[in-house]
């Protein structure tokens, strides 16, 4: 996460709180050290914005200090909220939790939509205390065009180890598949996180080469719809 991204954040967190938050929560939240949460609140008061309190104790957010409010019609507040929503069926739970943080920039703004409703059961949790990785790491490794190593089972129980190229990530109703060039096999493959039961993150990178590759996997499998 950016800095100033980061930076927002906290000005939400803590607007959106009825009580301190302790700077340890902050960072839990935004998965980031509590030494960074301090200099961040530090940099923050120093240009003005009002947050009130101590290290140990806890910060808030005087009231009145508020952001512009987002325009958004009936129909796309209600579009906005439901696909929101189904991102808990993603099983990605870094996107869940940024999913989150923008429904309660939106319900701090605008009436409550309780009768909209998303079931819950899609994909399984990308729990690490179940062995899974983030899939926040995929994401990462697509933005930052860095090279994974990962352990891989199909569907047969077959495991192999292989270096890939993630170029994208492909979120079904089940299931979250990574796009990528594989390494062992010298061509796209997609692989179920669900399946992936060890991933490094290397320094490798192919840097400049993930919009090409993109383009030849949309090209070769149809793939047309770009979020």
């Amino acid at each position: 996460m950016q800095r100033v991204t980061r930076l927002f954040e906290v000005i939400q967190i803590l607007r959106a709180s009825p009580r301190p938050i302790r700077a340890e929560d902050l960072a839990d939240q935004l998965e980031v050290s509590t030494r960074t949460i301090y200099r961040d609140i530090a940099s923050l008061q120093a240009m003005g914005t009002p947050i009130e309190g101590e290290a140990g104790i806890g910060y808030v957010m005087r009231r009145g200090y508020d952001l512009p409010p987002l325009n958004f019609d009936e129909e796309e507040l209600e579009a906005l909220r439901v696909g929101l929503s189904m991102l808990a069926r993603s099983g990605d739970s870094g996107l869940q939790r940024a999913a989150q943080r923008i429904c309660d920039k939106v319900a701090a703004l605008n009436e409550p939509a309780d009768w909209l409703q998303v079931a819950p059961w899609g994909a399984a949790p990308d729990d690490p205390a179940q062995g899974c990785t983030r899939i926040a790491l995929y994401r990462q490794a697509v933005r930052q065009e860095r090279k994974l190593r990962i352990v891989y089972r199909d569907g047969d129980g077959t495991e192999t180890t292989r270096t890939i190229r993630p170029i994208g990530l492909v979120y079904n109703l089940e299931s979250v598949m990574v796009a990528a060039w594989c390494e062992l096999r010298a061509g796209f493959r997609h692989f179920r996180t669900d399946r992936v039961w060890g991933c490094d993150l290397l320094d490798e990178s192919f840097t400049g080469q993930g919009d090409a590759l993109r383009a030849v996997w949309r090209e070769t499998n149809g793939w047309t719809h770009v979020a």
